[in-house]
């Protein structure tokens, strides 16, 4: 590589020829900038350090297995990242429920049932119904709160509706500490806000931002009935997010080079960017970072951003994922979360992964500073017993594999305060753009964040260089 342009071989463009790009990130946030960039004309570069595209959602081979490295759902008011399944042609492998429906399984109370005693089992489920109704009868009827705490979580559900997210002092206070002010017993936390916030949040609702809380619940249960509709891929994600990724990349005439980590960038004197990687230079009118936090903070040149301490003081927060192969069916749902367990969301990824006998199960942890590091021999200790708590049909089941998967840095930290430590897409230096689902999307770490924050990004970058912005995704009035 020599210094050029990206995509090319030769001298800097004329003002004749198109602008050029390069994203630095190869993740959802990166190639949804690079899409954008690229249908408004831009020649665009995307370096990926890693060999596949996909950022934290993607899939392995384990022997005949394709296995995701952790269960990733979105929700029908994931809009961004619906238009973005589209957008790679990607929308029939990942659908959605018709109505959201969630298994619950409380394994600290038991019933009977007609294989013997098993552990009980609620379900939260919408109906027709406008907002809030839409989940009033399901909440009636959900056996792990009493009455009165079913009532309760009602009077705290429309004092939340009242909140704005976008209020910066809600992002100074904890939920956790908002919702005993609301009257939300222990138990009401453990058995609807916490089953629903560690799992979108990834943490507990005293160490999350109000806002955040506030923007999660409102958006997904509050506005719409079908936005907490529940979708996920029916396929491995390295199909979705790699494979159809890479072509729609391609048929948009995106330059993608993997296994190229970026070692520095730095600004010109004609006030262009040249990116340094290990085959040489590329010289760019525009640059966008859509890398993690750490790895974008050691990128940033002097002067970029006011305070570039603030990502990584943002922090970073792990997910853990235990994968299960057991020699027969032991789940007829395809999915279930579950209470008084360490156990909290359990998928059947028979299928997806390619298993023709038995049944693979990933269990999905979310707030396990705890265990991130734990041994596996200890983790398989800890939860094959409890899964014979929640699924009677394991026991005496062969568990014929069992494996680990960690993302240490799986997104950043919900804290009171994060707010204010998330950066927007623009920073101080000209032609210089950040993206990523750790930016100043409003949402948590989802897909969902990172698609709008690449479009956020690509939406900066284009009105700084004159081209067409009315392709890119907007929110529906």
């Amino acid at each position: 590589m020599t210094t050029t342009d990206p995509g090319s071989h030769g001298p800097a463009p004329t003002d004749a020829e198109p602008p050029t790009a390069v994203v630095v990130g190869g993740g959802i946030a990166g190639t949804t900038t690079a899409l954008s960039l690229a249908d408004a004309g831009v020649r665009v570069t995307l370096l990926e350090g890693r060999p596949r595209l996909g950022g934290l959602a993607f899939s392995f081979q384990r022997g005949d297995l394709t296995v995701d490295n952790g269960q990733h759902v979105y929700l029908r008011c994931c809009t961004a990242y619906r238009w973005f399944l589209d957008r790679i042609d990607a929308t029939a492998l990942a659908p959605v429920q018709d109505r959201l429906t969630v298994p619950v399984v409380d394994a600290a109370s038991r019933v009977r049932t007609p294989s013997g005693e098993g552990p009980r089992l609620g379900t939260l489920r919408r109906s027709a119904l406008p907002v809030p109704l839409h989940l009033t009868r399901s909440l009636a009827a959900y056996p792990h709160l009493s009455v009165a705490e079913r009532l309760s979580v009602a009077r705290a559900a429309l004092a939340l509706k009242a909140l704005d997210p976008a209020d910066p002092a809600l992002d100074a206070q904890d939920f956790g500490s908002w919702l005993a002010r609301h009257g939300q017993s222990a138990r009401a936390v453990e058995a609807l806000w916490d089953l629903v916030g560690v799992a979108t949040l990834n943490a507990v609702a005293g160490d999350v931002s109000l806002a955040l809380a506030a923007m999660v619940f409102r958006t997904g249960l509050l506005q719409e009935p079908g936005a907490a509709d529940i979708g996920w891929a029916s396929v491995p994600l390295g199909e979705l997010h790699d494979t159809l990724a890479r072509k729609a990349l391609d048929t948009a005439g995106v330059h993608t080079e993997l296994r190229t980590r970026v070692a520095g960038i730095s600004p010109t004197p004609d006030g262009r960017w040249t990116v340094k990687a290990p085959g040489g230079e590329i010289t760019a009118d525009t640059v966008v970072l859509a890398a993690p936090q750490r790895e974008t903070h050691d990128l940033l040149p002097p002067g970029a951003l006011d305070a570039p301490g603030k990502l990584l003081a943002l922090g970073t927060s792990p997910i853990l994922n235990l994968h299960v192969i057991y020699d027969r069916t032991v789940l007829r749902r395809p999915f279930f979360a579950a209470l008084g367990s360490p156990v909290q969301w359990v998928f059947d990824r028979t299928a997806a992964s390619g298993l023709t006998e038995g049944q693979y199960l990933a269990v999905s942890q979310s707030a396990v500073q705890h265990e991130i590091d734990e041994p596996v021999a200890v983790l398989r200790e800890r939860y094959l017993p409890e899964l014979e708590r929640l699924l009677p049909a394991t026991r005496g089941a062969e568990v014929r594999d069992f494996f680990v998967t960690r993302e240490r840095t799986a997104t950043f930290t919900p804290a009171p305060g994060s707010g204010a430590l998330r950066p927007g897409a623009r920073t101080r230096s000209p032609g210089l753009f950040l993206a990523g689902a750790w930016t100043a999307t409003g949402w948590p770490a989802t897909m969902e964040g990172a698609v709008r924050s690449g479009v956020s990004a690509a939406d900066a970058a284009l009105h700084a260089l004159g081209r067409p912005r009315d392709h890119l995704f907007r929110e529906a009035a």
